[in-house]
């Protein structure tokens, strides 16, 4: 693969998370994390959280999706940095209102595919 083809299997990954997030498609988002992933924050009082990727995927699959509530997109990829040839970093935003997210996701080739090793995040609550 070149670095062409690399970044845009990645742009493919983001989208299908990003795809999958307003969608509350569990299975779109799945295909974008790595089993073994996890989600990492920080709480209001300064508490580190790390959610298991299916754990997260299942609350996905319970709660109404933004699509299903027709609440608007607010997707926006803020840089892709290929760091070589199995090793790049996205940062973007989205959002499920109220709650308006910054991720930072480390993504590693992994048996020739593109996928999201860790999601590391903050949220903001607006309105």
């Amino acid at each position: 693969m070149t670095g062409t083809d690399d970044a845009k299997a990645i742009e493919s990954v983001i989208q299908s998370y990003l795809d999958g997030l307003h969608e509350g498609d569990a299975g779109k988002i799945a295909s974008a994390f790595h089993p073994t992933s996890a989600l990492t924050s920080v709480t209001g009082d300064g508490e580190l959280v790390i959610t298991p990727r299916d754990l997260w995927l299942e609350n996905v699959r319970t709660g109404p999706s933004p699509k299903q509530r027709g609440l608007p997109r607010h997707d926006e990829v803020l840089s892709i940095d290929l760091v070589g040839p199995t090793m790049a970093y996205v940062k973007l935003k989205c959002a499920i209102p109220r709650r308006f997210f910054t991720d930072q996701l480390s993504l590693l080739k992994i048996g020739g595919r593109w996928q999201i090793a860790q999601k590391v995040f903050m949220t903001e609550l607006r309105g």
